[in-house]
């Protein structure tokens, strides 16, 4: 699967409809469409012929991925905790052809970090999970696989969610805290899940754009550094299983003179759970319909099959 990036930009909503072409990836993780305001009108013609209202009110949360916006009205979903910390996070593990050796660096570094992991690969590699826990690194979800949630209905993201807290808490013993989205595109039915299992959304706010064929260390140095602050949180990723094969040596290349720029900046770097979340609008979001969704985690009887 070819990684996509999450929607940086109003244009790149509609680059995400299966009607219109994908847009160019720029740095920093912001998609440009090729359409312009186009792409937008284009994106509401294919509502519009879903069925607007029902599409658009799935969708509309989406919007909250604009990291501009995110970064200053909803500081705990962008990732954003104490000014003299920064989150190291990587997605899509764990692999056992190279998380072990993120893992190792990581050590000889004395770093612990945050994986958001699919729960496929943890499902394949559960061994993984006792030596991240052992080596004080954090799990979190990022889904059973990594169709964005903006495909699936409410039932299908919740099972995505479930499913994947499930095995985190059953492989460490420990219930994870965090939640991203694969792509980062968020969904009414995403967020309304996570609440329901007790799970914080955190994006990002840097990226080293790691996934594609052409990246190394240096590339993601250079990407990564722009948007290096304080209180910032980082996305690399440990596995190729979505993007480039063996894209995830240029990470794992990298880290080594990231944590030294970071030292030298005076910024600590390790993983969500110490990164001092500030608070936000969605920190506690109150998403919840009348019913049966407004219960606050699932009953056994919710436990969905398969």
């Amino acid at each position: 699967m070819t990684y996509l990036p999450g929607i940086e930009d109003v244009e790149e909503a509609a680059s995400w409809w299966p009607t219109r072409p994908a847009g160019r990836v720029g740095r920093a993780g912001n998609v440009v469409g090729r359409a312009g305001n186009a792409g937008v009108a284009g994106f509401a013609r294919a509502a519009a012929g879903a069925g607007a209202a029902a599409l658009l009110t799935h969708a509309v949360p989406s919007v909250a991925a604009l990291r501009r916006l995110r970064t200053q009205l909803m500081p705990a979903l962008a990732g954003i905790g104490a000014p003299d910390h920064v989150a190291l996070t990587f997605d899509d593990g764990p692999d056992p052809a190279s998380t072990p050796l993120f893992l190792d660096v990581l050590a000889e570094l004395d770093l612990r970090a945050t994986f958001f992991v699919l729960g496929t690969m943890l499902e394949r590699a559960p061994h993984l999970a006792e030596r991240m826990v052992d080596a004080g690194h954090e799990l979190a979800v990022h889904g059973w696989d990594h169709r964005p949630m903006l495909l699936r209905g409410p039932r299908s993201t919740y099972r995505q969610l479930y499913r994947t807290r499930e095995l985190i808490t059953t492989l460490t013993g420990r219930p994870p805290r965090f939640v991203r989205p694969p792509h980062g595109i968020l969904s009414a039915g995403f967020l309304l899940a996570a609440r329901r299992l007790e799970l914080t959304p955190v994006l990002w706010t840097a990226w080293g754009r790691d996934w594609t064929s052409t990246a190394t260390p240096l590339t993601v140095l250079d990407t990564l550094t722009p948007d290096l602050r304080g209180g910032g949180t980082v996305l690399l990723h440990d596995s190729d299983c979505t993007s480039a094969p063996q894209a995830w040596h240029s990470a794992l290349g990298a880290l080594p003179e990231f944590a030294a720029r970071c030292h030298d900046r005076g910024l600590r770097l390790g993983p969500l759970a110490e990164h001092g979340l500030l608070p936000g609008p969605l920190a506690e979001p109150d998403l919840r319909p009348p019913g049966p969704l407004a219960t606050h985690g699932p009953r056994a009887s919710e436990a969905p099959v398969g």
